[in-house]
């Protein structure tokens, strides 16, 4: 149990110190305000979609998936999604909140934390069904994602949804481009395999160390930028929306989703990798990448930015809690 706190602990407090440090360099003046702005758009529309293209181009293979265990996966998120709208919808009208909200509920931190996570649950057996699973729930979350900003979009006020404005919202956002070129990429290299052309983007060598190092760098700017923005004044205000969010973010979500997975692995055959990329999927804190875009997209990006840290915060003890329960009842 120790083993599986330090674990837990490993995984998620590198995130909490990182913010820390951003808000200590904001405290000090050593950047402004605005340079952390500017620099949170430059994280949305350069940095991010590289660090997703890296992500899924590193794939290996997409034929070895297990269609039930991804099916399962993208319906659970979807349901997840579909829920949360009415829900947020009665707790607040303020439009700018909804969206962030929904979008805090459905959308984890899967690709920073949930496939590490993974990996140390389950070795690289489970690394590899997170890989899997990347390719698909990282596109779902994007598409999900800006559809809740773009019908949530800081208005409180009754208005009529513009299908081709999220449409293009979804084509249009960086985060899509970035992931549909990492598949586009994943596709084409599939076709040499099968043709025999030993050729691969990795092998410009120039081109896939920037890549790579635009990769590496992303996750801590974007965190310490997440710091630079982030005001405890706001928790007093936003005491109400915090609790709420964190709360179903860090419990409701991975209560519904691992113990719906557990009931129904018999049927769909699932075992312990699939559990392992579960957890990072529904029991890791609010994607640090929900902030960003809720700042590029009209969304409270304050309220935003306070979720990824308190649910980052909380994770450290409920993602113990939930490796806990699945070694003792036999998933791993």
């Amino acid at each position: 149990m120790y083993e599986a706190f330090i674990f837990a602990a490993n995984a998620v407090l590198p995130i909490v110190l990182l913010i820390a440090l951003g808000y200590f360099i904001r405290r000090t003046g050593l950047v402004s305000k605005k340079s952390f702005d500017e620099s949170n758009r430059m994280v949305f529309r350069v940095l991010l979609p590289v660090m997703l293209f890296c992500n899924v181009y590193k794939i290996e293979r997409l034929s070895d998936i297990n269609p039930s265990f991804v099916i399962f996966g993208l319906g659970a998120v979807i349901l997840i999604f579909l829920l949360a709208i009415p829900v947020c919808c009665a707790f607040t009208k303020d439009g700018a909140k909804r969206g962030v909200l929904v979008q805090g509920i459905f959308r984890s931190n899967y690709a920073i934390i949930g496939i590490p996570l993974a990996e140390s649950l389950f070795g690289e057996t489970g690394a590899a069904a997170a890989g899997f699973m990347l390719a698909f729930c990282v596109p779902l979350f994007n598409i999900l994602g800006v559809v809740s900003l773009t019908i949530f979009n800081g208005s409180s006020e009754k208005k009529k949804t513009d299908v081709m404005k999220i449409i293009l919202g979804i084509v249009k956002n960086p985060l899509i481009i970035g992931t549909a070129a990492g598949l586009a990429v994943l596709g084409v290299r599939g076709l040499f395999v099968e043709w025999g052309i030993a050729f691969r983007l990795s092998d410009i060598t120039v081109l896939y160390k920037v890549l790579d190092s635009i990769k590496t760098v992303c996750t801590p700017l974007a965190l310490i930028i997440l710091g630079g923005r982030f005001e405890f004044s706001a928790v007093s205000r936003l005491k109400r929306e915090i609790i709420f969010g964190t709360f179903t973010r860090n419990v409701i979500v991975p209560v519904i989703g691992l113990s719906s997975a557990y009931l129904l692995s018999g049927v769909l055959g699932l075992s312990g990798e699939h559990f392992a990329t579960y957890v990072g999927v529904f029991a890791t804190p609010v994607a640090v990448s929900s902030a960003v875009m809720a700042k590029e997209m009209g969304g409270d990006d304050e309220l935003a930015g306070q979720l990824v840290v308190w649910t980052s915060v909380f994770s450290t003890v409920t993602i113990f809690i939930y490796v806990t329960i699945l070694k003792l009842i036999g998933v791993f």
